[in-house]
């Protein structure tokens, strides 16, 4: 008999510190450029040494990771199409959408530039003298913010790349790494964000063949789960995530990340 209440109360001890743990943890639902690039082996450190709470990173393209999120699979979104998070706050899902940093899209080609695009800025010329021309072109085609947004540029280009799917335009359904790896092996052209690329390692031959057009601008941006929504989302730490993301601190760390000296993304949190 008096061994019992012991046990119960290791147990209940356990129970505490377990859900103790389950305070200080949160999973953020990202898209796959903000963790290929290394950025969050950058930031997370200084945040959980700062907070004690840790992040963990489901690191998969934007249409996926607002589903994960959708399902209440994750506490906060940190994405890249904004038509796509501003909905996904409008149908009650996240709390506020608040810009977080930007980088912008370039489009990767051969050093044979078979279709004659090296060095130009306009990127709806440079499309349309792709499909002109027949030279492959590799899509992620996974509905992530960058297909979003290359297919965004096709329309803007008034070419329909899908028409001549698995002629020219091979969509790979996998993720930037992957499609990059795919392109360059089939002597594709590959649009990319820059992040990415910089630190991407299987570059060979390829070099950035289109890029500086105001239209391949890359916005980021940082959105709690909303618990009404979720009633499982962890509002505390999560809500702390995304405030020193947003916070002078949180902003000069992004700033500081870089890869061969070079800046891989610009925080431009509004000032509160």
């Amino acid at each position: 008999m008096f061994h019992k209440p012991i046990a119960t109360t290791a147990l209940v001890m356990l129970m505490a510190s377990a859900a103790a743990a389950q305070d200080q943890s949160i999973i953020v639902q990202s898209t796959t450029s903000t963790a290929n690039s290394g950025l969050y082996d950058h930031l997370l450190p200084l945040f959980q040494e700062q907070s004690g709470i840790q992040v963990n990173v489901v690191a998969v393209g934007t249409g996926q990771a607002i589903k994960n999120a959708e399902n209440c699979d994750g506490d906060v979104l940190l994405v890249h199409a904004k038509p796509s998070e501003e909905k996904f706050v409008a149908d009650g899902f996240g709390t506020e959408r608040t810009d977080l940093m930007y980088n912008d899209f370039v489009i990767v080609g051969p050093s044979a530039d078979p279709a004659g695009v090296a060095g130009m800025s306009d990127v709806q010329a440079a499309l349309a003298q792709i499909a002109q021309s027949g030279a492959l072109f590799a899509s992620r085609g996974d509905d992530s913010g960058t297909h979003k947004k290359e297919l965004s540029l096709w329309a803007s280009a008034e070419v329909d790349p899908t028409s001549s799917s698995g002629q020219w335009y091979r969509e790979t359904g996998s993720g930037m790494g992957a499609t990059l790896n795919t392109g360059i092996g089939m002597g594709a052209y590959v649009m990319t964000d820059r992040a990415t690329w910089i630190s991407f390692g299987n570059k060979q031959d390829y070099q950035i063949s289109v890029q500086g057009d105001d239209d391949m601008f890359n916005q980021y941006g940082v959105i709690p789960v909303n618990p009404v929504a979720c009633p499982s989302v962890n509002t505390d730490a999560a809500q702390a995530f995304a405030d020193w993301l947003v916070s002078e601190v949180g902003q000069a760390a992004i700033a500081s990340y870089t890869v061969a000296d070079q800046q891989l993304f610009f925080p431009n949190a509004p000032k509160k």
